[in-house]
């Protein structure tokens, strides 16, 4: 049975780390600490007299004091799991965790996961290849030289990189190795984490190219791995679930996140809160428990985009030069169809063609599939529709050779929205105002990503009133934006206050409105 040693590296907050340390030896396991050596002292001694008499508990061989992107963050780390692989023989896996690390599963699920799957779980993706580094430096990371923190000797970082920049003085990188990248939330097998500390000894001149490259904890366990196990005894994942806001910064759980945690394809999870203390003692409590059952539907990203993205209105894409003075003519009418259920718009969408023979074109700016005309290269993406709206609607009817236009917009397009009212052509608006049912709604996350076949009806039962009522947001804002020649068409109304809407919106007479708004299954899910 697996038996993990927990490497963890902190700085701070020496009760949390006390109650992490008892929580985790709890059921047999152990546990190696490095506390950074510029933390207080007092804080320290607080930890080794609290933890002393526990024999599952170890400290590293030697203490530094750590720097981001320095090397001294893989230094203390070597020092921890070298002290784990001698104080502990009977570990047989190596679990990288900080002092925020929490786990979101049961000792017995996460050892049973363990005894199931008998490989490395290390981040590890090509450093050049791959896109894992999304911004800043990336080659100058290795063929320069830094001994200088980012952070706190910030113009001596930067003086250093500029004169080697300008000088030329790059460095090879040691021939033999791929460098690769990742999470340095890693959990190693006991026989590569002794490879690894083998190597280490033997290869002083890939030791010395590390020590001074930017950020090492991102490359060095993840390139030494890859370079000692083959490719089938490694998962390139972490079992560790984090997640970055829009700002580039780790995100923070508190007490209302613990369902989904624990419903998250992970074993432990960072960064918690120091305040959710709630949710540590919630999951202190489950690491203990026997038979415990987990459904595992893996949404937290998307749902978490979704939650924290409701009410950010704006403007995603600013009006160009070129654009702003643009028209789409004084003597076309635009006709926007606005409807959340999209098969309803384009049911309707199709009947509006066969009745009134307006060209019609459904969701163009949501669906990159919409099937458009050849027009230069305009319409080939999403982005380019979007950025070039009003010079593509012109050239749609041109294309079409006509002054009327209907298309379908989703009711979350209010920049496009806005943009078109603005312009000095007719344009109308009716948005059909559809029942949502909470099967149709789950239905609806499930598409979207929000939720899974696994999610748990605590989890949906939870995030179906806020899918619901981002709908009636949506139609809030559009009615409070004050747009002329706007109509409602409701599912629940009468026929013939549909027909009165339609009419408006399409300048048809009666009858034509009639069949259109009887079009067959119109609403029908």
């Amino acid at each position: 049975m697996a038996q993990i040693a927990y490497i963890l590296l902190c700085h701070k907050d020496p009760e949390a780390i006390i109650k992490q340390a008892e929580r985790l030896t709890a059921t047999g396991d152990y546990i190696s600490i490095h506390f950074d050596a510029s933390a207080k002292a007092e804080h320290f001694q607080m930890i080794q007299s609290a933890l002393a008499s526990n024999p599952n508990v170890a400290f590293a061989h030697k203490r530094i004091k750590c720097g981001w992107g320095e090397w001294s963050l893989v230094q203390a780390t070597l020092y921890a799991v070298e002290t784990a692989v001698s104080s502990f023989p009977r570990a047989t896996h190596f679990y990288m965790v900080s002092g925020d690390c929490m786990v979101i599963k049961s000792s017995e699920y996460i050892h049973d996961f363990l005894d199931d799957n008998d490989v490395d779980f290390i981040e590890s993706f090509d450093f050049f290849e791959s896109d894992w580094i999304k911004t800043g430096m990336k080659g100058e990371r290795l063929i320069y030289r830094h001994w200088f923190n980012e952070r706190t000797q910030k113009w001596r970082f930067y003086t250093s990189f500029n004169l080697q920049r300008r000088f030329g003085l790059t460095r090879e990188i040691p021939s033999d190795i791929q460098v690769m990248i990742g999470s340095q939330w890693w959990c190693l097998r006991r026989q590569t984490i002794e490879a690894v500390l083998h190597f280490t000894q033997q290869r002083r001149d890939v030791m010395r190219f590390f020590r001074s490259t930017w950020i090492p904890d991102e490359t060095f366990f993840q390139t030494i791995v890859r370079h000692l196990v083959p490719a089938k005894d490694i998962r390139t994942r972490t079992l560790t679930f984090l997640m970055f806001t829009d700002y580039g910064m780790p995100l923070t759980f508190y007490n209302d996140h613990y369902d989904l945690l624990l419903s998250q394809d992970y074993l432990f999870a960072r960064k918690i809160s120091p305040e959710a203390l709630e949710l540590k003692e919630r999951l202190g409590r489950l690491y203990a428990e026997e038979g415990a059952q987990f459904q595992i539907s893996a949404e937290g990203p998307s749902l978490f985009k979704f939650l924290t993205s409701r009410g950010r209105v704006g403007k995603r894409f600013a009006s160009r030069f070129w654009e702003t003075e643009s028209t789409l003519g004084r003597d076309r009418e635009l006709m926007i169809l606005v409807c959340k259920k999209w098969h309803v718009a384009k049911r309707m969408l199709t009947s509006i063609q066969q009745e009134t023979g307006i060209p019609a074109i459904a969701y163009l700016f949501n669906e990159e599939s919409t099937p458009l005309p050849d027009l230069g290269g305009i319409q080939a993406t999403l982005e380019k529709r979007t950025r070039h709206r009003r010079a593509l609607m012109r050239m749609l009817f041109d294309y079409y050779d006509t002054n009327r236009l209907v298309i379908c917009l989703d009711p979350s397009n209010m920049d496009l929205m806005q943009d078109f009212f603005d312009d000095r052509s007719v344009t109308r608006m009716l948005e059909v105002q559809c029942e949502f049912t909470d099967d149709y709604l789950t239905g609806h996350a499930t598409r979207i990503g929000l939720a899974g076949d696994q999610t748990p009806r605590e989890t949906l039962e939870r995030l179906l009133p806020t899918i619901r009522r981002d709908i009636l947001n949506e139609s809030d804002r559009i009615r409070d934006a004050g747009f002329e020649n706007v109509r409602w068409m409701r599912e629940s109304e009468d026929t013939a206050d549909q027909v009165s809407a339609l009419m408006a919106f399409l300048s048809v007479s009666e009858d034509v409105a009639t069949r259109i708004a009887k079009t067959d299954h119109l609403f029908a899910d």
